[in-house]
């Protein structure tokens, strides 16, 4: 039963990061390769306010999600003037340097020993420690930040955004300011990535720098590119679809380093056969081709 109920918090985790980069990927049209950055930062941000500073957990998330719409503010700004693929590697330059810091600032984030003893989260003065309640919590929470998205992303705001997507030029010609609009939904999916890092490390208990590395964000990006992006049902069948897919190899009785290299061999099919006959992903709306 725990076994599950871990898999649930993961699901619950995962839907929020996968929504959040829909809005900038699905919706602004902004292919981006630096959301597990963004993750990572959420979750060190809330382990080190409890842990050194004595923060609770939702003290935690607020500055987790200040300090991401910050960076992203400044990082945003020169970055979107860019196009296609040299955004792409902005993205991925930004990933690059957070995963540094975070592996080499070694007195304030133990470098690779990582950040261990992070408090679970609390909810009115109680402490939300067993399985089942944290995956209550973590699936509330992920519920609350998947209502809020879609109302972002049906609201006149999100279909300002689909028109960006689709033709920026003509977005210019209706009066719309483009780059407040990209510069504010980089923001939105940072804030939303901060949050699901917080869940993460308060589910885990301990973050390290390699589970915010740039195959955790192709990761993240393979979830839109199978369940789909532009809509709300594509990155939760993704999500479903992805995080179950490796628990089910557990099942084969494989050793691990041939499940690992298994699951990369299935990622790597299903997003070739995608990309080949249905380039919207499974159930989505953005077209990756």
């Amino acid at each position: 039963m725990s076994y599950l109920l871990h898999l649930l918090i993961m699901l619950g985790i995962y839907a929020i990061l996968a929504w959040s980069l829909n809005l900038l990927v699905g919706y602004a049209g902004l292919l981006s390769l630096c959301h597990a950055a963004f993750f990572g930062l959420g979750a060190y941000t809330s382990a080190l306010s409890m842990v050194n500073l004595g923060a609770g957990f939702w003290l935690a998330v607020i500055l987790a999600v200040t300090l991401n719409l910050l960076l992203s503010f400044a990082i945003s700004l020169p970055s979107l003037r860019l196009r296609g693929d040299y955004f792409v590697l902005a993205s991925l330059g930004f990933q690059a340097v957070v995963f540094a810091v975070l592996y080499n600032w070694v007195d304030l984030t133990h470098g690779p020993y990582g950040i261990s003893g992070i408090p679970r989260p609390t909810l009115f003065g109680i402490v939300i420690d067993s399985p089942a309640t944290l995956a209550l919590f973590t699936g509330t929470v992920s519920a609350g930040c998947g209502g809020l998205l879609y109302l972002v992303g049906h609201s006149p705001y999100g279909r300002t955004l689909k028109t960006i997507r689709e033709d920026e030029v003509a977005a210019t010609a209706l009066g719309k300011n483009v780059t407040v609009f990209k510069v504010s939904a980089f923001a939105l999916a940072s804030g939303f990535a901060a949050v699901a890092g917080a869940l993460f490390a308060s589910q885990l208990r301990y973050v390290d720098p390699t589970s915010f590395t740039l195959l955790e964000s192709v990761f993240i990006l393979s979830i839109l590119v199978i369940g789909g992006a532009g809509n709300f049902s594509g990155p939760l069948a993704g999500t479903a679809l992805m995080v179950t897919l490796p628990e089910a190899l557990r099942f084969l009785g494989l050793p691990d380093a041939v499940a690992a290299n298994l699951r990369q061999v299935i990622y790597g099919l299903l997003i070739i056969l995608l990309m080949r006959f249905r380039p919207q992903g499974l159930i989505g709306e953005y077209r990756f081709a």
